[in-house]
């Protein structure tokens, strides 16, 4: 039992520790925003997290591993239950793996939306830098590159979770710095100032 609990508290702890990183991801596909920061407290736990599965499941592995006590009664050996078993444990150890790996990879899941346009006056382009509060890895970035783009007019977009802002190019006559705003803002992140880019 000393295994399964800690293979239990292992799995939890990487679902925990990616957590942050779903719900930005579910509501792209979802068409729903609002929760995508909903989980964001939880990034600063992340690093506690990711250790307490590495334990966890490195302890599992041990119990498994470990020489098991010789039967000197002679009692008929029990068959390990399907949680006992090795396959088990290499499958729960890649769930693991997935789950606290999940923030490097998950923005490869999302859909892309970016379209052509044409532009018939150069001198409506405009570019702004947003900065933005609340995203934490990769995936609120391309939640939010996938909100903006959904937008007529947007030529380009780049936002980035490190640098807590999104450089947009746009044709002023289709959109404007509020629709963008209200874009970003629907996601669950927060705009904090919108600059124009000279």
């Amino acid at each position: 039992m000393k295994g399964k609990g800690a293979i239990t508290t292992g799995i939890l702890a990487a679902i925990a520790a990616s957590s942050c990183c779903l719900p930005p991801l579910i509501a792209a596909f979802a068409g729903v925003g609002g929760l995508s920061s909903s989980l964001s407290w939880i990034e600063p736990l992340k690093p506690y997290l990711n250790r307490l599965a590495i334990i966890a499941i490195g302890y599992a592995w041990y119990v498994h591993l470990k020489p098991k006590q010789e039967d000197s009664c002679g009692c008929a050996i029990e068959k390990p239950k399907w949680y006992q078993t090795r396959s088990f444990l290499i499958s729960m150890t890649v769930f693991a793996v997935l789950s606290i790996s999940f923030p490097y990879y998950s923005g490869y899941f999302f859909p892309d939306n970016a379209k052509s346009v044409v532009v018939g006056n150069k001198e409506n382009i405009e570019t702004v830098e947003v900065t933005i509060k609340g995203m934490t890895c990769d995936a609120c970035q391309k939640h939010v590159d996938y909100a903006v783009n959904d937008l007529d007019g947007i030529i380009d977009v780049k936002t980035s979770y490190d640098l807590e802002n999104s450089i947009i190019q746009y044709d002023k006559t289709q959109t404007s710095q509020k629709e963008i705003n209200e874009a970003i803002n629907s996601t669950g992140y927060s705009v904090v100032k919108i600059k124009i880019n000279e």
